[in-house]
């Protein structure tokens, strides 16, 4: 049985070898030592080699199913050609820690990325929260640039990055930063960063069941981390920091704090995706995410082709599945028809021109929609539609086959990034407000509301917030949800201080439509009253002549330098 399981453990390092010389340890043993006329010691060092040999098959055993890094690749194939092991035990004095271990090259383009964050403050948007210090893992890329996440850089002030074995912070420079796809791109001004340093390749987006190993620099200790497992499924994902679904990687393999931005490697030492997220659930254990190699050529290809990132279009229509065999019919639908069937189009959208509710969307592009709103993906699977669309670049056209009233129209619709009411992200800029007579105005985006009610920001928020955030869209490029915020208390609003978070619909009995078209109505008037009309019907009235004097002395009391954002003048 011992020597059933010792084949086992040692087949995976080189099966081919194994069976055609299995005594080639003792063999180059013999060898060594007989060019060194010790035939005395012949015996000794035959005797250690096979005891290593022993205990080598048993700690082996286990690794049968589980992937080993490229580093522990390295060690595990020198002991196997019997070299290393041999000669150390003939070898006078203590050995060299250079001479222990070989360092595979894909390892060293591992960085860590350390990062000086100071987030903008959504209650009082005039200042900035304390800052915090954040690690995490990059890695080198053609070029001269560093790949990361950009949740890891998000709300920089000064990024360094750390190589492997190296006792020295490099200053880092943010090249681009996608929301969308949690990438960001770094580069180092200090020619001594990139002495020695082989740039890592990206490989082919794996299939199921193969291996992948994680490396970064997770929570735990300072030094680099290796993690092991499989990609388990494939398919598309919700990407928690942009607020998107895009093509994503499911793997066993441990993702933890600080893994963010470092590289996974397949069995071959290409990088086949970058770590991002993971899944915390009472109900899941070992899920971990990976960003794959198309997401990741499409953020570089982006920001090649544009010099800077514009980020991954849409098709910008909202779609039912056609399933049901009545739905199918009412549409117009034949047994030879597949498709999904569009229930609204983002107005902001420029297909908004040429699609129609109800439209059947029969192909994208020349591959056919199924009445599920999947599309074939390799062989043997399947993956939603929108994959496709993600593919694309801002800017470039597609060809949509839809069915209209039984018949079949073709158009090429251009595609374009999504315009939302309340945006998943503020580009990294500081939040815009305006402030008059103590009521402080702002537009409604994820952060504050996540700022204002927490992370559960979903359940907890005003029900007319969400409902807008899950289902309104925008009617024009720049129209926004503008807000009282909070009311600063002072003598000039009175009876108003319970105000917070309501949406301001007109000022004046006219339409606002967006933050910045209040400031300019509210600054420009003339009249004697400022009226400013909210939700649920309730209204603000204020003097104007009273409510701009008052204004000054409220800025004063509260330490705010201006009355209006420096985006807004």
């Amino acid at each position: 049985m011992d020597k059933a399981v010792r084949k086992r453990g040692r087949k995976p390092k080189n099966a081919v070898d194994a069976e055609a010389n299995p005594n080639s340890n003792t063999a180059v043993a013999e060898e060594v030592v007989a060019s060194l006329n010790a035939a005395a010691d012949t015996t000794k060092s035959d005797r250690r080699g096979s005891k290593r040999r022993r205990k080598t098959g048993k700690e082996k055993s286990d690794d049968v199913a589980i992937v080993v890094s490229p580093e522990r690749r390295a060690s595990r194939h020198s002991e196997h050609n019997g070299d290393c092991d041999i000669l150390a035990t003939v070898a006078d004095g203590p050995p060299r820690w250079e001479s222990v271990g070989k360092v595979v090259p894909s390892m060293d383009a591992v960085v860590k990325v350390f990062c000086v964050h100071t987030e903008p403050n959504f209650s009082l948007p005039w200042q900035r929260k304390r800052q915090y210090s954040s690690s995490s893992s990059g890695f080198i890329i053609g070029g001269r640039r560093v790949l990361t996440n950009a949740h890891s850089v998000e709300h920089h002030t000064q990024v360094k990055v750390k190589k492997r074995g190296s006792d020295t912070k490099y200053l880092a420079t943010v090249l681009a930063i996608g929301t969308e796809c949690d990438i960001a791109m770094l580069t180092v001004n200090d020619d001594e960063f990139w002495e020695g340093i082989s740039p890592l390749e990206f490989g082919d987006l794996p299939a199921l069941q193969d291996a992948v190993t994680v490396v970064g620099y997770p929570i735990g200790g300072d030094t680099i981390s290796v993690t092991s497992g499989v990609v388990s499924r494939i398919e598309i994902l919700s990407y928690v920091h942009g607020s998107t679904e895009l093509l994503g990687l499911q793997i066993d393999a441990a993702i933890n704090s600080g893994n963010s931005g470092g590289p996974a490697f397949n069995d071959k030492g290409e990088c086949v995706g970058i770590a991002f997220q993971s899944l915390k659930h009472e109900d899941a254990e070992n899920i971990g995410y990976v960003i794959p190699t198309p997401v990741i050529m499409h953020f570089i290809q982006d920001y090649e082709k544009n010099g800077e990132y514009t980020g991954f279009p849409i098709l910008g229509v909202e779609w039912q599945k056609m399933e049901n065999p009545d739905l199918r019919m009412s549409m117009g639908m034949g047994n030879e028809h597949k498709g999904v069937r569009i229930k609204r189009i983002e107005p902001t959208a420029p297909e908004s021109n040429v699609l129609n509710p109800s439209d059947i969307i029969l192909s994208f592009d020349g591959v056919n929609v199924a009445n599920d709103g999947t599309v074939p993906f390799r062989h043997g699977e399947r993956i939603g539609f929108s994959y496709l669309v993600s593919q694309k670049y801002t800017g470039d056209k597609a060809l949509v086959k839809i069915l209209r009233k039984s018949k079949i129209h073709e158009f090429n619709i251009k595609l374009a990034t999504h315009k939302r009411l309340i945006p998943a992200h503020i580009g990294g800029q500081p939040p815009s407000y305006y402030i008059i007579a103590g009521f402080v105005f702002t537009a409604v985006s994820v952060p504050y509301l996540r700022s204002e009610y927490g992370k559960d920001y979903d359940f907890d928020a005003p029900v007319k917030l969400l409902d807008k955030h899950l289902h309104a869209m925008a009617q024009s490029i720049d129209e926004q949800l503008v807000v009282v915020s909070q009311v600063l208390v002072a003598d000039i609003n009175i009876g108003y201080e319970e105000i917070v978070n309501t949406q301001i619909v007109a000022f004046n009995n006219k339409p606002v439509r967006n933050l910045k078209s209040l400031a300019d109505m509210v600054e420009s008037c003339n009249e004697e009253f400022l009226k400013f009309d909210l939700e649920y019907d309730q209204i603000v009235v204020l003097r104007t002549k009273m409510a701009k004097e008052a204004t000054r002395d409220i800025l004063l009391t509260h330490c705010i330098p201006s009355a209006i954002s420096s985006d807004l003048t």
